[in-house]
């Protein structure tokens, strides 16, 4: 993000909900994205989702400026770029787990076998292989969750955007799907997460602090204290 302003007009007023953030990460990277109510830093997930765009500014996503695009490339981008994880799950009450994980496929137009396959791989790499055909109701909010991340991955994306993943779930489920994403970021996942608790925070390797619509200050998370105290 380079020098990303987005203003909104409210009647006579103009509310800067960012005022210039600029900042860098690089393809592999696990950040954290914190700052109180009325920050930010939604604001800050949004442009960095593709669900909205800079006042002025450029966001470059993969070299690409996607600030610059159509509302179509747009949507593409979104499709094919990244994953999104939410705190409420919001999978669909009336298909299989299997089939939640195929929706972002189906809306690319991925041929019904590949879909299936790559789905059945998605719900593997989280541990749910053996839940495939199960409805959202039937399991438990961990594997809610989990059959969420393993949907925002199977379009392979190259950044994973998670919102509070953890606040709808009990501190041992939490640990779990912390557990998780520290796994995929291992194997190489880009993560990018909101959130506004500071044990979750330090799962990260940086921590980006939004306040008042600006960059407050990027400092270590506790993954790149814990690897700079090992000297990896």
């Amino acid at each position: 993000m380079q020098d990303v302003h987005r203003h909104y007009t409210m009647g006579d007023s103009v509310v800067r909900a960012l005022d210039g953030i600029s900042f860098e990460v690089e393809r592999g990277a696990y950040w954290a994205i914190m700052g109180p109510s009325g920050s930010g830093k939604s604001t800050l997930l949004n442009l960095l989702g593709c669900l909205d765009r800079p006042t002025t500014g450029a966001y470059l996503l993969g070299g690409e400026d996607v600030s610059r695009l159509t509302d179509d490339r747009l949507s593409e981008v979104r499709s094919t770029k990244l994953g999104f994880v939410f705190q409420s799950f919001q999978l669909i009450q009336q298909l299989s787990i299997l089939e939640n994980v195929e929706v972002p496929l189906f809306y690319q137009g991925v041929a019904p076998h590949e879909s299936r396959e790559r789905a059945r791989k998605a719900l593997e790499r989280v541990n749910l292989g053996d839940r495939v055909h199960h409805r959202p109701n039937e399991l438990s909010g961990g594997q809610q969750q989990r059959a969420a991340v393993a949907r925002a991955l199977v379009n392979q994306p190259i950044v994973l955007l998670a919102d509070e993943p953890t606040g709808n779930l009990d501190s041992k489920t939490a640990r779990e799907i912390l557990d998780l994403f520290d796994e995929l970021h291992a194997q190489g996942s880009t993560i990018l997460l909101v959130t506004h608790d500071p044990g979750v925070a330090s799962r990260a390797e940086w921590v980006l602090r939004v306040m008042d619509g600006k960059l407050d200050r990027v400092e270590p998370g506790g993954r790149h204290r814990a690897a700079a105290g090992t000297g990896a």
